[in-house]
């Protein structure tokens, strides 16, 4: 490399075992070092940044709804060990059909978010 071009920068990052095993995987396949790997793939996003954007936009609409669909099934979850506690004991239980409409709802927000990120993901490739 030229002189101006020579990277004098080392920037530093940490992650897990896991996401290390995975970059270096895809460094070796490119046929790269890792810290090249590494240049290049940041390089590439820094220079898109509509679409790196909107991938980290979406990353975290995937987070954000799998943590609300976790927060309702744990509410879900409690209401129907309280069916199950009351109906057990003999009592009358008329909030039975809530809870399996709460139960119903749920699995359609889940079925309709998976498959809005399914459709997104084929769309992005």
């Amino acid at each position: 490399m030229r002189d101006e071009n020579k990277r004098i920068r080392q920037p530093s990052c940490r992650m897990n075992d896991d996401e290390y095993q995975l970059l270096a995987r895809a460094a070796a396949v490119c046929h790269m070092s890792v810290a090249s790997f590494l240049a290049h793939a940041a390089l590439k996003a820094a220079h898109d940044l509509d679409r790196t954007a909107a991938e980290i936009a979406a990353q975290r609409e995937v987070h954000n709804e799998l943590f609300a669909v976790r927060r309702h099934l744990g509410h879900i979850g409690n209401n129907v060990n309280q069916v199950a506690r009351a109906a057990n004991s003999g009592a009358d239980v008329p909030y039975a059909e809530a809870v399996l409409g709460a139960v119903q709802r749920t699995t359609q927000r889940v079925d309709a978010f998976i498959q809005h990120y399914l459709d997104t993901e084929r769309r992005t490739g």
